[in-house]
């Protein structure tokens, strides 16, 4: 599976953005879904997944109540929409892919390149 995340960029706080990951080279209805994200001199952390028929779902503490991820199957795609945007939320953000649940990070299978997401206070 080849992912590629897009939507990125640089907002104020209290903005949104809505990431998307699109995936090639296989369905991904069979994988549970996530985004990470990785700030500078920290360690990468996954902030929501989403299982592979989209009946559960997990979020960071960070970040409940104003992200939602969501899946399009048919569409082979993958999306984080982020709201409430604070300057703590700048990261590089990444979508992958699990065979498994989906909830260890550890267990990921396959990775897209970032997307830079930069919130302003």
């Amino acid at each position: 599976v080849q992912l590629q995340a897009s939507g990125g960029g640089l907002v104020q706080a209290g903005g949104s953005l809505r990431l998307s990951c699109a995936a090639s080279g296989r369905s991904i209805g069979g994988y549970a879904m996530g985004w990470f994200r990785q700030a500078p001199g920290s360690e990468r952390v996954l902030v929501a997944a989403i299982s592979a028929n989209s009946g559960g779902t997990y979020y960071a503490d960070s970040v409940k109540g104003r992200f939602t991820i969501s899946r399009d199957n048919g569409k082979n795609m993958v999306y984080l929409q982020m709201n409430s945007l604070k300057p703590e939320d700048t990261a590089v953000y990444y979508c992958a892919a699990d065979s498994g649940p989906g909830v260890y990070p550890d267990q990921y299978d396959y990775w897209g390149q970032g997307t830079q997401v930069t919130v302003s206070s």
